[in-house]
């Protein structure tokens, strides 16, 4: 039998770039962590060491200075919402593209790329004066429209290209045995793409819950604030609590980074079979 295991030399250089890069990404959250246990005073002075004095007391006035119980909500709601509005708009347009003879469907796809590479800021002004016509700021439903208009292009393409790669034969069974279109794409075609539409609701969901230039510029009651608005409770004229801040910060972080551990092989997998390796 042939031992095709890699070298050991190149097995430790592969160990430990994947270590570099783990220490890259954990620092950040380990810092977090120790300053969300100082006072304000300490953390200017010892932004980086670990914490003299465990100050637990900044996790329950952070949560009430930052109502997060309202603002988690209400993330909660926009994200979820979201994720199923792209998953529609998204999944039927990629499953036009890419097995129905869609008119100018070359200049569809180049529409797309480019609305994935124009800045969304340059939307923000004649989007808002848009919407207070239509009386849609301060609603979770106007910012859950404009969520979805801007994730929908990029996950389009990412199912698009996932379903170019299944076959077809499933399909022409079905049309065979007399199913339209529609039961085509949500008996057949929708679950073969489920680590697709997975990917397209991790992407859009986290995009969705970490925003905040278009959250602060259409939602200006508190009452229906998200929850990357809730830093703003944080900051006086001319100080900012970075306790508070830290603490407020892993509630942010925390059920992002729980959703993530249990979705990341979903995750990787549609990436992979969609042709974005």
């Amino acid at each position: 039998m042939v031992n095709r295991r890699r070298p050991l030399s190149e097995r430790l250089g592969t160990h430990g770039v994947l270590a570099l890069l783990a220490v890259f990404s954990g620092v950040p959250i380990i810092i977090l962590v120790m300053n969300a246990l100082k006072t304000s005073a300490e953390v200017s002075k010892n932004p980086l060491g670990f914490p003299r004095d465990l100050t637990f007391a900044n996790f329950p006035e952070a949560w009430s200075l930052g109502n997060y119980g309202t603002t988690i909500l209400n993330s909660a709601i926009i994200t979820a919402c979201t994720v199923v509005g792209v998953w529609i708009v998204s999944g039927t347009a990629a499953y036009a593209l890419a097995r129905l003879d869609v008119p100018r469907g070359g200049v569809v796809l180049m529409y797309l790329f480019v609305c994935t590479a124009i800045p969304q800021q340059i939307f923000l002004v004649p989007l808002f004066f848009l919407w207070a016509k239509l009386g849609l700021t301060d609603s979770l439903f106007g910012l859950i429209v404009i969520y979805v208009a801007l994730f929908s292009p990029f996950a389009t393409l990412l199912l698009r290209s996932y379903m170019m790669a299944l076959p077809r034969e499933f399909e022409e069974a079905a049309r065979t045995e007399g199913a339209g279109e529609l039961r085509i794409l949500f008996s057949v075609v929708l679950p073969l793409t489920l680590p697709g539409f997975l990917t397209v609701a991790l992407v859009s969901g986290l995009m969705a819950w970490n925003e905040f230039l278009f959250a602060i510029t259409f939602i200006q009651d508190d009452a229906l604030k998200p929850v990357t608005t809730s830093f703003l409770a944080f900051k006086g004229q001319f100080t900012q609590d970075w306790g508070l801040t830290s603490a407020g910060a892993l509630f942010v972080i925390a059920p992002v980074i729980i959703l993530f551990l249990f979705m990341q092989k979903k995750f990787v997998e549609g990436l992979a079979a969609g042709g974005l390796k």
